[in-house]
């Protein structure tokens, strides 16, 4: 375990000037009541806690100013650490809305069933501490779906977090556009139903390496004192938000929609289409959703049958169709079940400014790598997915231009971003780049379940690289 030493400031806290001179007191209350109520309204905040000075803050650090920092903040060299100090009521706070939301602490292992509440859990100010500097007043919440309730259910404290340097900024002005090397805001996986630790990480960069527009990652150790001194919460991996910088790096602009799918219409059936199905994660004020219900009416437009090169034109006028079907080929052969064609989730839509396309960015990749649950991965040839059921994938894969576009990518995959040599070499890599890590974990804090569970896992990651070039070999000969 690494011997971080971290770097606590103390604030002054004089609470007593407010009883020796009353009149200050009154006027200093005043102020507040007035210049705003949820001073006093948001439990997480205090009276005592508003006059500070941000004194590890320069421009590289901290401002909004400064490019995002991929060297520093996603290094694949090393596995980092990260701090979150955390006031003991907050963080009281943040477990009693988790009961709340799903019930006590480690209940399945009693009775009752998962809870469908799909309400975020809630954002509280922490200190976060890194390389010996501190960020301000970050605000920190739990996340997640199925994976932060099976976690909390399983009396397993290490949970995934969301961080925004600036969600609190006003209520302290300090923190104007408080930034982390560039990064407004970041997610801590924690790696859930995973006991390689490697598929949230190496998937996406699978992805990456084809060409496709996804999230950088990294390896963290996450401690956090919520008042007792640092405890170990294990190896995390740390995952570039979409919404924040992919957008704003990956694409010349990121004025364009970026829509979260999530439920019945994220399938795309016939007549599923609801606003409240695409969640809008920029232009959120602009009620427009005409480019997904264009989509929609192209997706299920008759020409598909009676006048196929019309429909294809038409849809590749609204749907970046290249980038679905590469990241159809690397999908269906590193397989990943937990998204569309066997969920509605797990991915994000951006309307790419520059060509005026739906480009398809895959998210949340902690369960590839695997056969899987709900049914399997997908076949290679979709034999097992309902075209009126998953008709993105379908209706696609049965006109024959685009299935001859689908297999060349499935050629490119498994000669370029899952060639298995490649593949394996990454997978020791890593491994051994974590190990320490991996092995530092403690129950209640960790997902293994014996000893070798780790090296068990890295091995079946090598016998699956074998085997999927194989079935690729196999499908298109």
């Amino acid at each position: 375990m690494k011997a971080t030493q971290v770097r606590y400031k103390h604030r002054r806290q004089n609470k007593n000037r407010y009883i020796q001179i009353p009149l200050l007191a009154v006027l200093l209350l005043s102020a507040f009541i007035a210049c705003d109520d949820a001073y006093l309204l948001d439990p997480s905040v205090s009276l005592y806690d508003l006059d500070f000075e941000a004194e590890d803050w320069t421009t590289t650090t901290h401002s909004n100013s400064a490019e995002p920092d991929y060297d520093q903040i996603f290094d694949d060299s090393k596995v980092q650490r990260i701090d979150i100090v955390i006031t003991e009521d907050n963080w009281q706070a943040m477990l009693d809305d988790m009961t709340q939301l799903y019930g006590s602490f480690g209940s399945n292992r009693n009775s009752g069933p998962a809870s469908d509440n799909n309400e975020d859990p809630m954002f509280v100010p922490a200190e976060i501490f890194y390389n010996d500097k501190q960020w301000y007043k970050v605000g920190i919440r739990f996340k997640g779906n199925s994976s932060l309730q099976n976690s909390w259910m399983s009396g397993i404290l290490k949970l995934s977090l969301k961080l925004d340097f600036d969600e609190f900024e006003d209520d302290y002005p300090q923190i104007d556009n408080q930034r982390f090397y560039g990064f407004k805001k970041l997610s801590m996986k924690n790696n859930f139903d995973d006991t390689s630790f490697l598929r949230e990480k190496v998937t996406a960069e699978f992805f990456g390496s084809a060409g496709l527009a996804v999230s950088h990652t990294a390896f963290y150790e996450l401690y956090l004192n919520s008042g007792e001194g640092p405890e170990y919460f294990g190896l995390y991996t740390m995952v570039e938000e979409v919404d924040d910088t992919v957008i704003k790096t990956q694409f010349s602009s990121s004025g364009g929609n970026l829509y979260k799918p999530e439920g019945t219409g994220a399938s795309f059936r016939s007549g599923s289409f609801s606003e409240s199905y695409f969640e809008k994660k920029t232009n959120e004020d602009a009620s427009d959703w005409s480019d997904i219900e264009k989509l929609f009416e192209v997706l299920h437009d008759n020409t598909r049958t009676s006048d196929p090169s019309v429909w294809r034109a038409d849809l590749d006028t609204i749907f970046d169709t290249d980038v679905f079907l590469e990241y159809l080929a690397v999908n269906t052969t590193v397989q990943n079940w937990d998204t569309y064609g066997r969920m509605t989730h797990n991915y994000f839509l951006y309307n790419n400014p520059e060509t005026d396309k739906l480009t398809w960015i895959p998210w949340d990749n902690n369960e590839a790598l695997q056969e899987g649950k709900m049914g399997g991965s997908p076949n290679l040839n979709f034999s097992d997915v309902s075209s009126s059921s998953w008709p993105l994938i379908g209706y696609i894969y049965a006109d024959p231009v685009y299935r001859a576009k689908y297999e060349s990518y499935l050629q490119k995959t498994v000669d370029g971003a899952f060639e298995v040599n490649a593949a394996q070499m990454k997978y020791s890599a890593y491994s051994a780049l974590i190990e320490e890590s991996v092995y530092a974990e403690q129950s209640g804090y960790t997902f293994l379940n014996y000893s070798g569970q780790f090296q068990t896992s890295i091995a079946t990651l090598n016998s699956h690289a074998d085997s999927r070039a194989s079935a690729v070999y196999n499908y298109l000969n």
